[in-house]
């Protein structure tokens, strides 16, 4: 019945990706093939066993950061400058962490074991998390973020091995991935709401446990798909001898600029979950629970992805299309546009009263298209420049950047009260812009090594 089941969802979802594949052209890194390509070629079964390990993951992680923040208000009686410093703490270990497990991997467990491990931890987190009493709940963030850090990086490195043999694929693959990741932050935010009015806190960071062990169950059941995927390169591979040690060390430099980007975009990205939470509740005119509104933007990513994609077309035809630096760089720049709405809207009367809800949700919207722009094309880039006996690390170093932006998410969110809500959003989105703009100019020097890292990789395939 496993073996049955699998290739059911293979099948499936080769069916969905090439009926995409079939709109749209090859436009550099953002790798969408042509009709004639996609009816040839396929993904690798391994690809649809960690699309739904990670989408199991995400609805565990992200049911549990839908009400963590409403948790320390209403159940702990944090106050939000408390709960500012407990969130970003919690944010940047989840995402710091993953440098290690990273590490871990690459040098000692493997990325299989890191990621079981890590799983088993998460799952006894989200469980210690539904004890209501505050030692329980330390601990359990203290389990939850050891897990993540060894889980999260391990998976999208094995994805992008995945496609060693054929690396023209490997942003497609990283874009099916990616709506796996969407599909569970898009569900979890209902259930979780729901099962919080009906059955309180407990059950609620529960429910995101049996995720976990869903999550844990399709990785072992089904392992020996990406059995070789997730094995460790040697140095005595061709791929590990093709790369000189001033090459190593210009693509790191270079993925040091692009994690600089990434960390701009988290540290807005990441107040969905804080402040926007406070803003549904105090300042939005609407009866739905706050953590509801969270649906919208991984909604916004699965729906609008199509849209975004066709535009990168059109300007490829015309010999316009930005590269992926740029493309990266828009992300933050329209994350920017989303905090601009709504200072807009507190300016208005959500400074002291309330607005429309649309406001919340077309802000929600934009940065959905900001993420589209930035996230899968940043885990795709990392895995296809990073040093191939170094991608674990690298791959840390990813979600370290969603560490740094975390952290920092929660250290700004403590002004929320302390300054009217329109200041506040204009504020993030001013530092938003203020570290794009200089950024934009280290473009030309990522392109380069990208073209010089594709280059190597296709000797190295040959």
């Amino acid at each position: 019945m496993r073996e049955i089941w699998i290739f059911k969802i293979s099948a499936a979802s080769r069916n969905f990706s090439n009926s995409i594949a079939r709109h749209v052209r090859d436009y550099g890194k953002f790798s969408i093939v042509s009709t004639t390509i996609a009816a040839r070629v396929s993904h690798p079964t391994g690809l649809y066993v960690l699309f739904f390990t990670e989408m199991w993951e995400r609805y565990s992680f992200y049911s549990m950061m839908a009400i963590l923040s409403l948790y320390m208000n209403e159940a702990l009686h944090f106050d939000i400058a408390h709960v500012g410093r407990v969130y970003g703490l919690y944010t940047a270990g989840v995402y710091f962490l993953p440098l290690a497990g990273g590490l871990l991997a690459d040098r000692l467990l493997g990325f299989n074991r890191a990621i079981i491990i890590g799983g088993v931890l998460m799952m006894l987190g989200h469980i210690v998390l539904g004890v209501e009493l505050m030692p329980f709940f330390y601990s359990g963030l203290v389990l939850l973020a050891c897990g993540s850090g060894l889980l999260k990086p391990n998976v999208s490195t094995i994805v992008g091995n995945l496609y060693r043999s054929r690396p023209e694929l490997r942003d497609q693959g990283f874009n099916i991935f990616y709506v796996g990741i969407n599909l569970g932050a898009f569900v979890s935010p209902l259930t979780v709401s729901w099962l919080r009015s009906h059955y309180g806190w407990s059950v609620a960071f529960m429910s995101a446990a049996v995720a976990m062990l869903f999550s844990l169950v399709t990785f072992i059941g089904f392992n020996r798909y990406v059995a070789e995927a997730a094995t460790k390169v040697p140095k005595t591979s061709t791929e590990a001898r093709t790369i000189r040690p001033a090459e190593a060390r210009s693509r790191v430099i270079t993925l040091l600029a692009v994690f600089a980007i990434s960390t701009a975009f988290w540290l807005a990205f990441y107040q969905i979950f804080y402040t926007f939470t406070f803003w549904a509740r105090d300042n939005t005119a609407t009866t739905v629970a706050p953590e509801r509104f969270q649906v919208f933007e991984p909604l916004g990513v699965i729906v609008l992805s199509p849209a975004l994609v066709a535009i990168w077309m059109w300007l490829q035809r015309r010999d316009a299309e930005p590269s992926t630096p740029v493309k990266m760089l828009l992300g933050v720049l329209l994350c920017a546009g989303a905090f601009g709405t709504l200072a807009y809207a507190g300016s208005i009367g959500g400074d002291t009263g309330r607005v429309s809800p649309l406001w919340l949700i077309a802000a929600n919207i934009i940065i959905a298209l900001g993420e589209i722009a930035l996230s899968p094309m940043g885990l795709s880039l990392v895995n296809s420049i990073a040093p191939p006996r170094s991608r674990g690390l690298l791959m840390g170093g990813w979600f370290v950047s969603l560490a740094v932006g975390g952290y920092l998410s929660g250290y700004i969110g403590a002004y929320w009260d302390r300054m009217p809500h329109s200041r506040f959003f204009a504020m993030v989105a001013a530092i938003l812009v203020g570290t794009a703009v200089p950024l934009s100019m280290m473009a030309p020097q990522i392109k380069r090594t990208i073209r010089r890292a594709e280059a190597e990789e296709r000797v190295a395939a040959q």
